[in-house]
C-alpha cells in the first residue's frame, strides 16, 4: 500500500485554486480510464495490466532461463525508455554486491537444455550499451567481455536510433567474430511489422520481441522491452508484472485514491508557480527508479513551455551538495520524500569501550545501539521539517518494502499520476515532439541526408 503525506505541503498552495480542482483531477481520471484524453492511442501501459499474457510471461521467464544457463552477461543495447525502466528495477532488486561468480569460458558453452548440475553458478550480469555517446566506455565494454559468454538483446522500435544504432553495429560485429551461434545469442525487441531491426531480424533470424504500437517507450518497462532483462537480473517478473495490475486495479475503483490527491497536489504547485520538483531518496537502491521518474515525468509535462522540471536527489549525500540550495535558495522548488518503511537493514552503531563515560573520540556516543534505520528515520523527518520551515512545499510517499509486488505497483503509481498530469496541464502526456529537434541538429552536423 501506498500512502501519502501532504501536510508539509498545504500552506503553499495558492487558495484560488482550491476550489473546482478535485473536480478537475477526477475529470481527468475519468477520461483515462474511459480513454477519451488526448493520446488515447498510447494507452497500452495500461491495457496490458487489464489483461495480463501469462504466456508471454512464461515465455520470457524461460528465455531468461536460458540466458542464465548460458552467459555471464546479457548486454541490452537501448536508450530512454528501452533501458531506463529495466536499470531501474534491476538496480532496486538486486543486491548491492555480487557474490563471487564463476565466469564461462565463450569456447565451452552450455547445451541448451539440461539438468539442475549443469547451471551456471552466480547470477548473470545484465549491462547496459548504447544510453550515451562515450566510445571510451564502448572499448572498455568489449575488453570486460572478452572470454566471457554473452548475449545481446537489442531493443529499439525503428532500429535507427543513432546511440543504441551505432553501438549495435559495433556490438553484433565483435559477437559474429566470438560466437557461432551468434544468431541465437541476439534477441531483438522491435516493432511487430517495419523498421531497420525487424528487418535484420528476419535476415539473420534473431529471436524477437514486440514493442507494441500503443505502448510509447517511457511507458514499456511492463512489456518485452524491460521484463526480458529483468527477469534475466533474477528478478520474479510476475510478482513485479502483477503488482502493477494490482494498483491499477486499487486506483481505478477507489474514490479518489492517493494518485489522484499526488496529481492534484502537482497540479496546484506548479500553478501557484512552483518550477521544479524533486523525487528526494534515501534508499540508494532506488537510484535508478529517480532515473526513470526523471523521463517519465520530463517526457510527459515538459510541454508548451509547462510542467514542473524533476530532478532526483540522494539523500543524506545530496544534501552535503544540493542541501544549502535547497534549504535557502530561490523558492521555486516542491520536493517529494520516497521512502520504505522497512528497509530490511538490521546493522546497528556498535557500542564502543569510551561511550559509557560519554568520551568517545569520535563524539557518537549518542548513537551507540541505534540501527542504520533509527537514523535514517531520523534524518528524514527532520530534512522534511527543515525543508518545508525554509520554504519548500514538502510531500511523502511511503512503500511498504522493496519487493517485487510493491515496486511493480509503484512503477504504475506514478504512470498513472504523470497521465493525470498531462491532462491537467492540458497537453497530451504520450508524445514527445521536442525529442526530435536535438536529433535534427545532430543529423545534419554528421551529412545524413
Amino acid at each position: 500500500m501506498i500512502t501519502l503525506d501532504q501536510h508539509r505541503s498545504d500552506p503553499f498552495v495558492a487558495p484560488h485554486l482550491r476550489q473546482g480542482l478535485h473536480r478537475r483531477v477526477q475529470s481527468a481520471h475519468e477520461a483515462l480510464l474511459a480513454g477519451t484524453g488526448a493520446g488515447s492511442q498510447w494507452l497500452g501501459w495500461r491495457r496490458i495490466l487489464a489483461n495480463p499474457n501469462d504466456a508471454l510471461l512464461e515465455e520470457l521467464s524461460q528465455q531468461a532461463d536460458e540466458i542464465r544457463a548460458r552467459a555471464d552477461v546479457l548486454l541490452c543495447i537501448g536508450i530512454g525508455g528501452s533501458y531506463l525502466g529495466a536499470d531501474a528495477v534491476i538496480d532496486a532488486l538486486s543486491p548491492y554486491f555480487d557474490a563471487p561468480n564463476t565466469t564461462r569460458s565463450a569456447d565451452t558453452v552450455l547445451p541448451l537444455a539440461g539438468d539442475e548440475s549443469e547451471r551456471r553458478h552466480g547470477r548473470t550480469k545484465v549491462l547496459f550499451a548504447g544510453h550515451h555517446l562515450s566510445g571510451r566506455y564502448l572499448e572498455q565494454l568489449l575488453a570486460y567481455l572478452e572470454g566471457k559468454s554473452v548475449y545481446v538483446n537489442m531493443i529499439s522500435k525503428s532500429g535507427t536510433t543513432l546511440e543504441p544504432g551505432i553501438a549495435f553495429r559495433v556490438v553484433r560485429q565483435w559477437m559474429e567474430q566470438r560466437f557461432e551461434d551468434c544468431d541465437r545469442r541476439i534477441i531483438a525487441t522491435t516493432d511487430a511489422h517495419k523498421g531497420a531491426l525487424k528487418a535484420l531480424a528476419a535476415e539473420k533470424t534473431y529471436r524477437t520481441h514486440v514493442i507494441d504500437d500503443d505502448i510509447g517507450g517511457r511507458f514499456s518497462v511492463l512489456s518485452p522491452v524491460g521484463l526480458l532483462p529483468i527477469a534475466v537480473s533474477g528478478v520474479d517478473i510476475r510478482s513485479l508484472f502483477y503488482g502493477a495490475v494490482a494498483m491499477k486495479t486499487e486506483i481505478d475503483t477507489t474514490d479518489y485514491h492517493e494518485a489522484l490527491r499526488y496529481a492534484e497536489r502537482r497540479y496546484a504547485l506548479h500553478e501557484s508557480g512552483f518550477t521544479s520538483e524533486l523525487l528526494s531518496i534515501f534508499e540508494p537502491s532506488l537510484s535508478g527508479l529517480g532515473a526513470w521518474w526523471q523521463q517519465l515525468y520530463g517526457e510527459s509535462e515538459g510541454k508548451d513551455h509547462k510542467g514542473l522540471f524533476p530532478v532526483t536527489c540522494l539523500f543524506s549525500t545530496d544534501l552535503h551538495s544540493l542541501g544549502q540550495y535547497i534549504q535557502e535558495g530561490r523558492r521555486t522548488l516542491a520536493e517529494t520524500f520516497l521512502t520504505l518503511e522497512h528497509d530490511g537493514g538490521q546493522l546497528k552503531i556498535p557500542h564502543l569501550p569510551d561511550d559509557a563515560s560519554n568520551q568517545s573520540p569520535d563524539g557518537l556516543a549518542f548513537v551507540a545501539g541505534k540501527s542504520f534505520s533509527d537514523i535514517t528515520r531520523a534524518a528524514l523527518e527532520g530534512t522534511m521539517e527543515a525543508h518545508a520551515m525554509g520554504g519548500v512545499p514538502v510531500q511523502h510517499i511511503s512503500v511498504p518494502r522493496l519487493d517485487e509486488n510493491t515496486l511493480g505497483g509503484l512503477i504504475y503509481f506514478f504512470e498513472h499520476v504523470v497521465a493525470l498530469g498531462g491532462y491537467l496541464l492540458g497537453i497530451n502526456p504520450f508524445d514527445q515532439p521536442g525529442v526530435e529537434d536535438y536529433k535534427k541538429a545532430m543529423y545534419a552536423r554528421l551529412g545524413r541526408s
